[in-house]
């Protein structure tokens, strides 16, 4: 009895087995192809592009400082503005340095009124020691006296082109043309060259523009084993706009930053409208000649725990997965280093529906 009921147990597990192989294999030939477009791949010129992103800066910055101590009176710029190269931008008080100056200028004058004097009396004592009608130690002595005149003339014209100088520092003009900053101090405030209130403004110019960048190590070699003269450097703006004009590196590191294993690169644009500011972000792009690679439509490839993959239709018109080693983006695709042959065909759509091995159908895409 026990081997009756044993063996009706097995026939019994036998028949449900076979009929769940039943039920899935007519659920599988139920299941109704995938629609997918597939595209043949095939290589072509594409552009070698390094991307990074970078910050702008004005090719040249100054910050404008008073070199004397007065009272500011006149602000003569408005702020933000661009202003050319010896704009007057602030008038400090110049009453105390005209003062100054003709005091200078006054002693001077009795400087030169003692050098006459003195040369006079050197050139008549002079011509009696000749004569022996006094001793050479009082012709010494004016002699000693013109020099000492000389000396004091020329310290009086040093005090007055130095007081001169102080009172041109009183208008204060820019030193460079550029896009002015705001003021730092008010009209009517004390300012001196040894404070903080020195710092009056700044001045950028920002045509051209400066893009600060860096490009990894391995980056960084492959550009260089390019040996490319001078490689195209495009930007694209925060709001995904590119910038019109092209740019030129006019700069690149010589050492590799230890920490982040990168090279510092720069490069410079036109910006004579001024439709980039300084300290903007913006995507750059250089691109260092062609070559023939593989592109797929960037919504193709897909990415998981492994990387990056593609969904290709084999030969039994099936779905089957296969992994990449994908580059850069050129426009709308991406470049595939590795993974992919000519000739093979890439699923484009319906990518969330298939599985590995799934019956598809596919139609070239348009």
């Amino acid at each position: 009895m026990t081997r009756l009921v044993l063996l009706m147990i097995c026939a019994a597990l036998v028949a449900c087995s076979e009929g769940d192989a039943k039920q899935k294999k007519g659920d599988a030939k139920a299941a109704p192809p995938v629609p997918v477009t597939v595209i043949e791949v095939a290589p072509r010129e594409v552009p070698v592009v390094f991307e990074a992103v970078g910050r702008t800066e004005g090719s040249r910055e100054v910050q404008v400082r008073a070199r004397v101590a007065g009272i500011l009176e006149k602000q003569l710029y408005t702020e933000g503005d661009r202003v050319k190269a010896g704009a007057t931008l602030f008038q400090i008080e110049r009453a105390p340095f005209e003062i100054d100056l003709q005091q200078n200028k006054a002693a001077l004058a009795q400087e030169k009124a003692r050098y006459e004097l003195a040369k006079q009396d050197y050139e008549r004592l002079k011509a009696l020691a000749d004569r022996r009608a006094i001793s050479q130690r009082e012709a010494d002595q004016a002699a000693s006296a013109l020099q000492q005149s000389v000396a004091a003339v020329q310290l009086a014209e040093a005090r007055v082109r130095q007081s001169a100088l102080n009172l041109s520092y009183t208008t204060v003009e820019a030193p460079i043309g550029g896009v002015t900053g705001r003021a730092q101090q008010s009209i009517g405030s004390l300012v001196a060259p040894n404070n903080d209130t020195a710092m009056l403004t700044s001045l950028t110019r920002t045509d051209p523009i400066w893009v600060r960048f860096a490009l990894s190590e391995a980056e960084f070699a492959s550009l260089r084993a390019r040996d490319t003269a001078a490689p195209e450097v495009r930007i694209e703006m925060a709001d995904g706009r590119p910038y019109a004009e092209s740019g030129r590196l006019n700069f690149s590191g010589s050492t590799v930053d230890a920490s982040l294993g990168t090279v510092q690169m720069r490069a410079e644009f036109k910006n004579a409208e001024l439709r980039i500011l300084p300290g903007q972000y913006v995507r750059v792009q250089v691109i260092a000649g062609n070559q023939r690679a593989i592109v797929v439509p960037q919504a193709a490839v897909q990415q998981n725990e492994s990387g990056r993959y593609v969904w290709l239709l084999d030969a039994e018109g099936k779905a089957a997965q296969r992994a990449i080693r994908a580059g850069n983006w050129v426009g709308n695709d991406w470049v595939v280093l590795d993974g992919l042959k000519p000739g093979e065909k890439v699923i484009i759509d319906n990518l969330v529906r298939l599985r590995q091995g799934a019956p598809v159908q596919a139609k070239a895409a348009g």
